[in-house]
């Protein structure tokens, strides 16, 4: 395995062509300033009509993730950190759900996950429930930059730390920090869809599949994928990363993105 962040480029023509899926993140790697640019979306059009997997892997909630998995050219989508993941079967006109806890569990740590909300907010001012939390099933995202003014890094931490007191998971995304109950994270669902949905054993197929992503929360990923890419506003969390990628975009956000889709179309 190459040595991390090495520049995009240098991965070879062959390995490449030999790709046949891209994972991605979606927040400050799909997007850019919080939005979704027309760049973006398109490559991720010309990947899927390449004939590539394109399967974005996120902390968004379930509510987003039954939008995406139907209207965006993916071909399925994990959310909320490795909860669940969504395939939308086009020919049968059905959205299949499939998650990692059953429902009674999933509710139960929704009761403990209100009350450990209201004990981050009064220990941490300034942070903010997400937006997006009415449209979550498992986790409870902490927000401490998207709609509120930027935390410093120490109160970032202390939002973990108070997560993990309570004897749960704990991930920093470029927005949210994220909590749930329960032993998973994005690369155990993301192996559990390729073996249920397309009958891939990523164990034996890791180096057939890129992964881009931008901050700590996609450290399994970057850890477990030889082509793991980090679009170049990764270096924004440079010592806070483990691991690291092992390549980088020269671009940040979206258009990293298009860089890694158009650097796969090339060698095709």
């Amino acid at each position: 395995m190459p040595s991390p962040m090495q520049p995009l480029i240098s991965i070879s023509l062959a390995a490449r062509r030999a790709i046949r899926g891209v994972f991605t993140d979606i927040d400050d790697t799909l997007t850019t300033g919080g939005r979704l640019t027309a760049e973006a979306y398109g490559a991720m059009e010309r990947l899927q009509e390449a004939g590539l997997l394109v399967i974005p892997i996120t902390g968004r909630p379930a509510g987003w993730c039954d939008h995406i998995a139907r209207m965006w050219p993916v071909d399925g989508v994990v959310g909320e950190n490795g909860a669940f993941y969504f395939r939308y079967e086009a020919e049968a006109r059905t959205l299949k759900k499939r998650y990692g806890m059953p429902a009674a569990q999933r509710a139960a740590n929704r009761r403990r996950l209100d009350a450990l909300a209201e004990k981050i907010l009064a220990a941490v001012p300034g942070a903010a429930i997400s937006a997006d939390q009415a449209y979550r099933e498992a986790d409870l995202a902490i927000d401490f930059r998207e709609d509120v003014p930027p935390l410093p890094a120490g109160q970032v931490d202390r939002i973990v730390g108070l997560f993990k007191d309570a004897g749960a998971m704990a991930k920093i995304s470029s927005i949210h920090v994220n909590g749930w109950f329960g032993d998973y994270d994005k690369l155990t669902m993301t192996r559990t869809l390729m073996d249920e949905c397309f009958s891939t054993d990523l164990e034996a197929e890791k180096d057939r599949f890129v992964f881009v992503g931008d901050s700590p929360n996609d450290g399994p990923m970057f850890g477990f994928f030889p082509y793991s890419i980090g679009v170049s506003n990764i270096r924004d969390f440079t010592g806070r990363l483990a691991p690291p990628p092992a390549f980088v975009t020269p671009s940040p956000c979206g258009g990293g993105f298009a860089e890694v889709a158009q650097a796969l179309l090339d060698a095709r």
